[in-house]
């Protein structure tokens, strides 16, 4: 593991120069323009020795022919069956936690929704004059307080009136990914392929390790299931990424042979359960535009994985995989509002058209590889693109994206949260959505590199700053 500087400055560079030294933009301009973040630090193949999974753990074999994954709408679910034990690999740090409960076919729970009574014609008060503060020099940076300035960094976050931004926390390894448990704890995914849990006003406990820069991070409901999309084989080319779950301290696959890994960025990326009780992942792009990357025919439009640049729906068991919805070329988290629809954020080529805010349809047909520009391909005649709801600003790089469905906001409940994780300018923030996506205005800015976001059990809103390793919390306080 590389050593950390203190803080980390946004400044701009060609190609990806390290580890944690890398400053934000440098890192944007390192993939494409306006990805999710790349793999800072990269732990090894030997982080993962495979050992046998506890008993009652299943998993599923990647398909052997890509004509056998089915896409929502046109062919049923194909079931892929397990061949053989799955990889796991111990994680003695692990904190212990509770056998998951008997499930029903296909490890599904069924989990009741809380029930909130809550005024759902009530809007937020105006807070549409939320700006991004000044830079200002300290002995640490040119533009931020230290990391361990929690006065410096309280200060600078600017939210709406009646709210009030805390230092919550910090973790080194860059923050990736964050969740809520069952156990009340805050689970935090880093570049450095560990997972912490945080007690409130407690410092992080490590809790499994050995991951290959994790980018989605979500718990089964109604279970302590934690399941988290990593990469497996780091390569541009014929890179590998999967699905893996932890369980009573024992990480098991569940799905493999996911396409990876885009310029060191595009993977397994954000998952959610949907209403349903079925797993949602969405997985990034191989290319930047739907073009080969090497060997004779570089440039010409590739054919397409069935699985790469979409939103998957699988069992909690893995045992069944297929597509719910195309065309998302780096689609970093995804959520589901309280009326059962699913939202995410989407990060476009590199030529720079503005990145996406998108209603997620179905069988849908979002985007990729489909782009208006000279090395760009057309879409086919017959092909029907859904178009974004909203788009930010080009290479904002909207990353983590979480839904509100707490009553702790007054006005907000079914609001969705969005950052932008760039340092390009209108980025370095977080977005408010409401209820359906159809308004949006500024609600906090003042990070470094806001990359994810999660709401409390105390109905919170947690954001994680990927190049401080801050994790904010936001509160209402009253008028």
């Amino acid at each position: 593991m590389s050593t950390k500087p203190n803080n980390l400055v946004p400044g701009h560079s060609a190609r990806l120069m390290g580890v944690a030294l890398l400053s934000i933009v440098l890192f944007i301009a390192a993939g494409c323009g306006s990805s999710a973040p790349p793999a800072a630090i990269e732990p090894t193949a030997a982080d993962t020795t495979a050992e046998q999974p506890a008993a009652g753990q299943p998993a599923a074999d990647q398909p052997t022919t890509a004509s056998d994954l089915p896409f929502l709408g046109e062919l049923p679910a194909t079931a892929v069956q397990a061949t053989q034990a799955p990889a796991a690999s111990a994680t003695p740090a692990a904190t212990p936690t509770a056998q998951a409960t008997a499930t029903a076919e296909g490890g599904v729970v069924a989990v009741a929704p809380v029930a909130l009574e809550v005024d759902r014609s009530a809007t937020p008060a105006p807070f549409d004059g939320i700006t991004q503060p000044r830079y200002e020099k300290s002995e640490c940076s040119d533009k931020y307080p230290c990391n361990d300035d929690v006065a410096g960094w309280e200060a600078r976050i600017q939210v709406p009136a009646g709210f009030a931004a805390t230092y919550y926390a910090r973790v080194e390894g860059q923050p990736n990914v964050i969740t809520f448990g069952p156990d009340g704890l805050l689970y935090v995914a880093t570049m450095a392929g560990e997972i912490f849990t945080i007690e409130a006003g407690g410092e992080p406990q490590l809790y499994s390790d050995g991951f290959l820069a994790p980018a989605g991070l979500t718990f089964q409901p109604g279970t302590a299931r934690l399941y988290v999309a990593s990469r497996l084989i780091d390569l541009n080319v014929d890179g590998e990424a999967r699905l893996a779950v932890v369980e009573d301290g024992v990480v098991t696959d569940l799905i493999t042979g996911i396409p990876c890994c885009y310029t060191a960025m595009h993977s397994a990326n954000g998952i959610a359960f949907g209403p349903d009780g079925f797993g949602y992942m969405a997985v990034g792009a191989r290319a930047d535009h739907g073009e080969i990357l090497a060997g004779p025919n570089t440039g010409e439009q590739d054919e397409l994985h069935p699985w790469e640049a979409s939103i998957l729906r699988f069992s909690p068991d893995g045992t069944t995989v297929e597509t719910y919805a195309r065309g998302l070329r780096n689609n970093y988290d995804i959520a589901w509002d309280a009326d059962g629809n699913l939202f995410g954020t989407d990060n476009m080529p590199d030529f720079g058209p503005p990145e996406e805010f998108n209603l997620i349809v179905p069988g849908g047909e979002h985007g990729y590889p489909w782009y208006d520009c000279a090395v760009c391909f057309p879409a086919p005649a017959d092909v029907d693109i859904v178009e974004p709801l909203h788009t930010f600003v080009p290479h904002a790089s909207p990353t983590g994206i979480t839904a509100y469905l707490d009553d702790a906001f007054p006005g907000f409940y079914n609001s969705l949260f969005v950052t932008l994780w760039s340092a390009f300018p209108e980025a370095q923030r977080v977005e408010w959505f409401s209820p359906g996506g159809e308004e949006t205005a500024t609600f906090a800015t003042g990070f470094a590199a806001p990359i994810d976001l999660t709401v409390g059990p105390d109905g919170a809103l947690y954001v994680a700053d990927w190049a401080t390793g801050i994790i904010f919390r936001i509160a209402y306080m009253g008028e």
